[in-house]
Protein backbone atom coordinates (compact mmCIF):
# COMPACT_ATOMS: atom_id res chain seq x y z
CA UNK A 1 0.00 0.00 0.00
CA UNK A 2 1.14 3.62 -0.51
CA UNK A 3 3.05 5.16 2.38
CA UNK A 4 0.28 7.72 2.94
CA UNK A 5 -2.54 5.11 2.98
CA UNK A 6 -5.40 5.84 5.38
CA UNK A 7 -8.32 3.54 6.16
CA UNK A 8 -11.63 5.38 6.32
CA UNK A 9 -13.82 4.24 9.27
CA UNK A 10 -16.84 2.36 7.93
CA UNK A 11 -18.82 1.29 11.02
CA UNK A 12 -19.05 1.67 14.80
CA UNK A 13 -16.09 -0.63 15.47
CA UNK A 14 -13.89 1.40 13.14
CA UNK A 15 -15.09 4.71 14.57
CA UNK A 16 -14.35 3.60 18.14
CA UNK A 17 -10.82 2.55 17.14
CA UNK A 18 -10.31 5.75 15.15
CA UNK A 19 -11.58 7.96 17.98
CA UNK A 20 -9.29 6.32 20.54
CA UNK A 21 -6.34 6.75 18.21
CA UNK A 22 -7.01 10.46 17.67
CA UNK A 23 -7.44 11.01 21.40
CA UNK A 24 -4.09 9.38 22.16
CA UNK A 25 -2.48 11.32 19.30
CA UNK A 26 -3.53 14.60 20.92
CA UNK A 27 -1.97 13.45 24.20
CA UNK A 28 1.28 12.46 22.49
CA UNK A 29 1.50 15.71 20.54
CA UNK A 30 0.85 17.76 23.67
CA UNK A 31 3.32 15.89 25.87
CA UNK A 32 6.20 15.33 23.44
CA UNK A 33 5.70 18.08 20.86
CA UNK A 34 8.75 17.79 18.55
CA UNK A 35 10.86 15.59 20.83
CA UNK A 36 10.53 12.76 18.33
CA UNK A 37 13.24 10.53 19.75
CA UNK A 38 11.69 10.58 23.22
CA UNK A 39 8.21 10.12 21.72
CA UNK A 40 9.48 7.02 19.92
CA UNK A 41 10.92 5.54 23.13
CA UNK A 42 7.63 5.79 25.02
CA UNK A 43 5.32 4.87 22.15
CA UNK A 44 7.37 1.93 20.88
CA UNK A 45 7.15 0.19 24.26
CA UNK A 46 3.37 0.38 23.84
CA UNK A 47 3.52 -0.57 20.16
CA UNK A 48 5.25 -3.85 21.04
CA UNK A 49 2.28 -4.98 23.14
CA UNK A 50 -0.47 -5.71 20.54
CA UNK A 51 1.50 -8.29 18.57
CA UNK A 52 2.41 -10.17 21.74
CA UNK A 53 -1.17 -10.11 23.04
CA UNK A 54 -2.63 -11.12 19.67
CA UNK A 55 -0.06 -13.88 19.20
CA UNK A 56 -0.69 -15.24 22.69
CA UNK A 57 -4.49 -15.26 22.39
CA UNK A 58 -4.40 -16.80 18.91
CA UNK A 59 -1.98 -19.42 20.22
CA UNK A 60 -4.41 -20.35 22.98
CA UNK A 61 -7.34 -20.36 20.53
CA UNK A 62 -5.44 -22.71 18.22
CA UNK A 63 -4.86 -25.08 21.14
CA UNK A 64 -8.49 -24.99 22.27
CA UNK A 65 -9.96 -25.54 18.82
CA UNK A 66 -7.32 -27.99 17.53
CA UNK A 67 -6.99 -25.75 14.47
CA UNK A 68 -4.02 -24.46 12.53
CA UNK A 69 -3.58 -20.71 12.96
CA UNK A 70 -2.70 -20.17 9.27
CA UNK A 71 0.36 -18.12 10.16
CA UNK A 72 -1.30 -15.50 12.36
CA UNK A 73 0.71 -16.35 15.50
CA UNK A 74 4.08 -16.07 13.80
CA UNK A 75 3.09 -12.84 12.05
CA UNK A 76 1.90 -11.19 15.26
CA UNK A 77 4.89 -12.29 17.33
CA UNK A 78 7.23 -11.09 14.58
CA UNK A 79 5.49 -7.71 14.72
CA UNK A 80 6.03 -7.57 18.49
CA UNK A 81 9.72 -8.38 18.10
CA UNK A 82 10.13 -5.79 15.37
CA UNK A 83 8.55 -3.10 17.56
CA UNK A 84 10.84 -4.14 20.43
CA UNK A 85 13.84 -3.56 18.18
CA UNK A 86 12.48 -0.11 17.38
CA UNK A 87 12.45 0.57 21.11
CA UNK A 88 15.98 -0.72 21.66
CA UNK A 89 17.19 1.49 18.81
CA UNK A 90 15.60 4.69 20.05
CA UNK A 91 16.75 4.08 23.61
CA UNK A 92 20.27 4.28 22.20
CA UNK A 93 19.36 7.48 20.34
CA UNK A 94 17.27 9.39 22.90
CA UNK A 95 18.61 8.01 26.21
CA UNK A 96 15.37 8.40 28.23
CA UNK A 97 15.53 10.04 31.64
CA UNK A 98 14.14 8.61 34.88
CA UNK A 99 10.73 10.26 34.40
CA UNK A 100 10.30 8.78 30.93
CA UNK A 101 11.33 5.35 32.22
CA UNK A 102 8.60 5.53 34.88
CA UNK A 103 6.14 6.68 32.22
CA UNK A 104 7.10 3.66 30.09
CA UNK A 105 6.36 1.27 32.95
CA UNK A 106 2.99 2.88 33.66
CA UNK A 107 1.99 3.12 30.00
CA UNK A 108 2.88 -0.50 29.34
CA UNK A 109 1.01 -1.75 32.40
CA UNK A 110 -2.17 0.14 31.58
CA UNK A 111 -2.09 -0.55 27.85
CA UNK A 112 -1.32 -4.27 28.14
CA UNK A 113 -4.34 -4.94 30.34
CA UNK A 114 -6.66 -2.70 28.32
CA UNK A 115 -5.58 -4.20 25.00
CA UNK A 116 -5.78 -7.75 26.36
CA UNK A 117 -9.44 -7.22 27.25
CA UNK A 118 -10.17 -5.49 23.95
CA UNK A 119 -8.60 -8.32 21.93
CA UNK A 120 -10.36 -10.95 24.03
CA UNK A 121 -13.83 -9.53 23.36
CA UNK A 122 -13.40 -7.51 20.15
CA UNK A 123 -10.37 -8.69 18.15
CA UNK A 124 -11.49 -6.92 14.99
CA UNK A 125 -11.61 -3.58 16.80
CA UNK A 126 -8.24 -4.36 18.37
CA UNK A 127 -6.61 -4.93 14.98
CA UNK A 128 -8.26 -1.84 13.54
CA UNK A 129 -6.97 0.18 16.50
CA UNK A 130 -3.43 -1.02 15.81
CA UNK A 131 -3.87 -0.21 12.12
CA UNK A 132 -4.81 3.35 13.03
CA UNK A 133 -1.95 3.55 15.55
CA UNK A 134 0.46 2.58 12.79
CA UNK A 135 -1.00 5.19 10.45
CA UNK A 136 -0.14 7.80 13.05
CA UNK A 137 3.30 6.26 13.52
CA UNK A 138 3.99 6.70 9.80
CA UNK A 139 2.97 10.36 10.11
CA UNK A 140 5.19 10.87 13.17
CA UNK A 141 8.24 9.30 11.55
CA UNK A 142 7.64 11.35 8.39
CA UNK A 143 7.64 14.49 10.54
CA UNK A 144 10.77 13.26 12.34
CA UNK A 145 12.46 12.77 8.98
CA UNK A 146 11.44 16.25 7.84
CA UNK A 147 12.96 17.79 10.97
CA UNK A 148 16.24 15.96 10.34
CA UNK A 149 16.30 16.99 6.67
CA UNK A 150 15.62 20.61 7.59
CA UNK A 151 18.56 20.61 9.99
CA UNK A 152 16.37 21.20 13.05
CA UNK A 153 17.38 17.87 14.60
CA UNK A 154 20.83 16.21 14.61
CA UNK A 155 21.60 13.30 12.30
CA UNK A 156 24.17 11.26 14.25
CA UNK A 157 25.57 7.89 13.16
CA UNK A 158 23.07 5.05 13.45
CA UNK A 159 23.41 2.84 16.52
CA UNK A 160 25.31 -0.38 15.85
CA UNK A 161 22.21 -2.30 16.92
CA UNK A 162 20.19 -0.70 14.12
CA UNK A 163 22.90 -1.26 11.51
CA UNK A 164 22.99 -4.97 12.36
CA UNK A 165 19.21 -5.39 12.55
CA UNK A 166 18.27 -3.60 9.31
CA UNK A 167 21.55 -4.50 7.56
CA UNK A 168 22.30 -0.84 6.92
CA UNK A 169 25.60 0.46 5.50
CA UNK A 170 28.34 0.95 8.07
CA UNK A 171 28.11 4.73 7.61
CA UNK A 172 24.32 4.83 8.08
CA UNK A 173 22.85 7.71 10.06
CA UNK A 174 19.75 8.30 12.16
CA UNK A 175 17.97 9.40 8.99
CA UNK A 176 18.42 5.92 7.50
CA UNK A 177 17.07 4.37 10.70
CA UNK A 178 13.96 6.56 10.68
CA UNK A 179 13.26 5.57 7.06
CA UNK A 180 13.62 1.86 7.93
CA UNK A 181 11.38 2.16 10.99
CA UNK A 182 8.74 4.09 9.04
CA UNK A 183 8.67 1.32 6.43
CA UNK A 184 8.18 -1.26 9.18
CA UNK A 185 5.28 0.73 10.61
CA UNK A 186 3.62 0.97 7.21
CA UNK A 187 3.83 -2.81 6.91
CA UNK A 188 2.28 -3.29 10.36
CA UNK A 189 -0.46 -0.84 9.40
CA UNK A 190 -1.38 -2.77 6.28
CA UNK A 191 -1.30 -6.15 8.03
CA UNK A 192 -3.47 -5.08 10.96
CA UNK A 193 -6.05 -3.43 8.72
CA UNK A 194 -6.02 -6.65 6.69
CA UNK A 195 -6.54 -8.75 9.82
CA UNK A 196 -9.49 -6.54 10.77
CA UNK A 197 -11.01 -7.01 7.32
CA UNK A 198 -10.57 -10.78 7.54
CA UNK A 199 -12.23 -10.90 10.95
CA UNK A 200 -15.13 -8.92 9.50
CA UNK A 201 -15.54 -11.50 6.71
CA UNK A 202 -15.05 -14.55 8.92
CA UNK A 203 -18.09 -16.83 9.20
CA UNK A 204 -19.65 -16.97 12.64
CA UNK A 205 -19.14 -20.74 12.76
CA UNK A 206 -15.49 -20.21 13.75
CA UNK A 207 -13.95 -21.14 10.41
CA UNK A 208 -10.21 -20.78 10.15
CA UNK A 209 -8.72 -17.40 9.42
CA UNK A 210 -7.01 -16.71 6.12
CA UNK A 211 -3.28 -17.07 5.74
CA UNK A 212 -1.66 -13.63 6.32
CA UNK A 213 1.04 -14.56 3.83
CA UNK A 214 -1.49 -14.51 0.99
CA UNK A 215 -2.09 -10.91 -0.09
CA UNK A 216 -5.15 -11.96 -2.08
CA UNK A 217 -6.76 -13.19 1.15
CA UNK A 218 -5.82 -10.22 3.30
CA UNK A 219 -5.72 -7.16 1.09
CA UNK A 220 -6.91 -4.10 3.05
CA UNK A 221 -10.03 -2.48 1.70
CA UNK A 222 -9.45 0.87 0.03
Amino acid sequence: MPLEYRHAPSDLSDRVAYGLTKMLRIFADTFFRKRYGHRAVVLETVAAVPGMVGGMLNHLKSLRRFQDDRGWIHTLLSEAENERMHLMTFIAVAKPNWFERILIILAQGVFFNAFFLLYLFAPRTAHRLVGYFEEEAVVSYTQYLAQIDAGHLPNPPAPELAIDYWKLPSDATLRDVVIAVRQDEAGHRDMNHAFAEELCRRPKDGAQLADPGKESDLAPAA
